[in-house]
């Protein structure tokens, strides 16, 4: 992996590592990540970051369905779930793919350089 490529998806790491809506497995495999660069282990965990990445970034319909469902009030409150289910139909009409929240916006940056990442 290149160095700039590289310096990138370590900033966007710790910027999800460090995000309220990040959860314990992908913080985990982020760790797992960070530790192993410079290692004999770095490009299995960067294929195991990578689709963990990938399994947890929230899609712009399941957060939609999420808010809008019983259990995204019960998260949420009810008067927030229906901002967030409103929120992401605004970003879905302008072209988002996923949930913007720091987590998925530093996950999408990171998979964004997927090809220069596994190169």
């Amino acid at each position: 992996m290149q160095k700039d490529v590289l310096d990138f998806v370590v900033e966007k790491t710790h910027e999800l590592i460090d995000s309220p809506t990040c959860n314990s497995e992908t913080r985990a495999s982020a760790e797992a990540w960070l530790a192993a660069i410079g290692t004999e282990q770095q490009a299995a965990a960067t294929k195991t970051y990578i689709g963990e990445l990938e399994a947890d970034i929230m899609p712009i319909d399941g957060l939609i369905g999420f808010a809008d469902s019983e259990a995204g009030a019960q998260v949420f409150g009810a008067d927030k779930a229906k901002e967030v289910a409103a929120h992401a139909r605004e970003i879905k009409a302008a072209g988002a793919r996923y949930c913007d929240c720091p987590a998925c916006a530093a996950c999408e940056a990171i998979l964004a350089k997927k090809d220069a990442i596994l190169g």
